[in-house]
């Protein structure tokens, strides 16, 4: 398979009683697919990682590799700040048939950017596949460095980074840092094109669940040197990719499947459901781009 330029980090879907929903992941993973999506995250932070257990999270990626992993590449998200657990997770989602795992940055523990190095070299010599490195440090408040990075491009399989600092002179230095074959996707929608501007190959989206063709689209447009054609795309999707952060993801995103009719189901807390002025501007969102 190509290296996916559009990779999509899912949604976990449930049940009326918030139990995980299987049959819709792999509804949704066919879904998507078929929008656009050249590749699927599965239990990332927008899958609500935090609160699934390692039987879950197995078994979603077991039912999403079955639906369409041969067709489009799988990464099984394992990361935690655990270094054991994570290797523990990581070997089994291995045998699920994964294409990858995709593993973030430590939270709250604050490692130094040693331990960062540690962590991330341990899991990735305990596993036989690729390992994308996720940094977000919004999120984690540990922000994997370029520096860090390099030394840990010595490592054979880790081959990508998800870049989520959302600086665009941190991705310049780490681009000048590592070699070619490390693949480096922008983790934010919203940069997806300037970052492929600096030299990164695509995004891990969100906003792919909801407009996945056009970002497709606008992604092909500035890989075919159509510059202008990708930039007048980008400023048309703006609004979207900003307006699905106006809360916490995936509480927007989750809340515009659902309206748009794909029973995502809710949210097991500490999320809850958007209030009654964010579900207005979602379905008014929505309604802009003609999805309604």
């Amino acid at each position: 398979m190509a290296v996916p330029r559009l990779m999509t980090a899912m949604v976990t879907p449930y049940n009326e009683d918030l139990s995980v929903n299987y049959a819709k992941a792999a509804e949704l993973a066919e879904y998507l697919c078929k929008n656009g999506s050249e590749g699927l995250v599965v239990c990332g932070t927008t899958g609500e990682s935090p609160v699934l257990n390692d039987e879950e999270k197995l078994k979603l990626y077991q039912t999403v590799q079955d639906q369409v992993g041969d067709r489009v590449p799988v990464w099984a998200g394992t990361g935690c700040n655990d270094t054991a657990a994570v290797v523990e997770l990581s070997q089994a989602a291995v045998k699920t048939g994964v294409a990858g795992v995709m593993v973030v940055t430590p939270y709250y523990n604050k490692p130094t950017q040693e331990g960062l190095y540690q962590h991330f070299r341990k899991i990735a010599e305990s596993v036989p596949v690729p390992v994308m490195l996720y940094n977000v440090p919004g999120r984690t408040s540990s922000n994997l460095l370029p520096e860090t990075i390099a030394r840990l491009a010595e490592v054979e399989n880790i081959t990508a980074v998800k870049e989520a600092s959302g600086s665009m002179d941190q991705v310049s230095q780490l681009l000048t840092m590592i070699p070619e074959r490390i693949t480096v996707y922008s983790g934010d929608d919203s940069l997806t094109l300037p970052l492929m501007a600096l030299g990164a190959h695509g995004v891990v989206s969100i906003a792919s669940h909801v407009i996945g063709k056009p970002i497709a689209e606008m992604i092909a447009a500035f890989a075919a040197g159509e510059v202008n054609r990708a930039s007048q795309l980008h400023r048309e999707l703006f609004a979207m990719f900003k307006g699905l952060f106006i809360t916490t993801n995936p509480i927007p995103v989750k809340t515009a499947l659902n309206m748009l009719g794909h029973d995502m189901g809710g949210f097991r807390l500490p999320l809850t459901p958007p209030g009654e002025n964010e579900q207005a501007f979602i379905k008014a969102l929505l309604a802009r781009y003609q999805l309604l």
